[in-house]
């Protein structure tokens, strides 16, 4: 069971920079020797050193008949930094266990060839169904080359975001609020509609106790609606990036632009999801979080454009047919057309309950 212990020791470095790699995956690594850990290390930010290169500096002249774990197949292929393969032959390394394969092109069982070729025993698979889940949102944006979309929502018991007033704050209590800002915290982006800017005016950004990452903003914004005074245009933490259609106007368009935003005009009157999601992967972004209010998860929901749910359920009830819910628009006719999910982990979050659900593809 050890190379089980080991390999989920890498697996903690890689899950401890989830949300910091994009768009290179999150990759952890450790160095064992005669039973003690002498090197380890994590892939911190896209363009710098990857997991086996820390772990291996780490180990220095050690590295030399020792075993090395990491959880995605060594690179093989010269990106902004040279290939892992070749270093981990250099350095002498006896056996490399493998949590699970690299879907890259560039990389996709090239990396393992390296190694056996140099004589080095390979095993993949120790503790794959844990790296698979981790790099999920990885494996995703690289074979569509687009987002790894998550869709949250804060519901009451009987499934109400908001009273039949539009009133909303709060639904859930702290805990669950603040988990969402972690959810921020690991996304690249996060998405609302234009309406939630004028009613609100957030910041959309990461408001942590020990500090966060703070997201890209995306603003899908059809007319161009979003005043220049906007906390989204004025606060400079993170960038924002406004989505509008074709026919919008060019002199709004100048005006946010000279603001500090990025404007991105659709060839489409209107906003088409799909279009969308590939303009933001040649973005470089891999996970978006969508946090829209009903009709903007509506039209995330009609186009099956979403990977991932997250529901927060608070322990009160609304009541009332006017009270909105997560998703508006007419939603499917029948129960046959509906959306299948899998719940993957249900949890309390102080008083609240998270649920994380997979969407069904197909």
């Amino acid at each position: 069971m050890l190379k089980e212990q080991y390999m989920e020791l890498a697996l903690s470095l890689a899950e401890g920079v989830r949300g910091q790699t994009s768009p290179n995956p999150p990759v952890g690594a450790v160095v064992v020797k005669d039973g003690r850990v002498i090197g380890m290390g994590a892939h911190l930010k896209a363009g710098t050193a990857h997991a086996e290169v820390h772990a291996l500096r780490a180990a220095g002249k050690e590295a030399e008949g020792a075993d090395l774990y990491v959880t995605l197949e060594p690179c093989s292929h010269h990106g902004k930094t040279p290939p892992c393969a070749d270093l981990v032959v250099s350095t002498g390394i006896k056996r490399v266990f493998i949590a699970t394969m690299d879907p890259n092109p560039q990389v996709s069982g090239k990396g393992v060839q390296k190694l056996e070729a140099a004589g080095i025993k390979v095993e993949i698979g120790v503790c794959q169904e844990r790296a698979d889940r981790l790099l999920k949102p990885f494996f995703h944006f690289i074979q569509h080359q687009t987002p790894f979309v998550t869709m949250k929502t804060a519901i009451t018991a009987d499934g109400k975001t908001a009273a039949y007033t539009g009133h909303s704050r709060w639904i859930t209590d702290e805990p669950a609020r603040e988990d969402v800002h972690c959810l921020r915290h690991e996304h690249d982006a996060i998405l609302v509609g234009v309406n939630t800017v004028l009613q609100d005016n957030p910041l959309l950004t990461t408001r942590l106790p020990h500090g966060g990452k703070h997201p890209i903003r995306v603003i899908l914004d059809t007319h161009l609606r979003t005043p220049i005074t906007a906390k989204v245009i004025e606060n400079k933490q993170a960038d924002t990036i406004i989505i509008c259609g074709c026919e919008a106007s060019v002199e709004k368009e100048e005006a946010l632009t000279a603001a500090g935003a990025d404007v991105i005009r659709l060839e489409t009157a209107d906003i088409h999801i799909p279009l969308l999601l590939k303009k933001l992967g040649e973005e470089g972004i891999m996970t978006l979080l969508v946090e829209g209010g009903g009709e903007v998860n509506a039209s995330f929901f009609q186009e099956k454009a979403f990977q991932q749910m997250i529901i927060y359920m608070a322990p009160k009830l609304i009541g009332g047919k006017m009270a909105p819910t997560p998703f508006g628009g007419e939603g499917f006719p029948t129960m046959d057309e509906s959306i299948p999910l899998t719940f993957d982990k249900v949890e309390m979050i102080g008083q609240d309950i998270k649920i994380t659900a997979s969407r069904k593809e197909g």
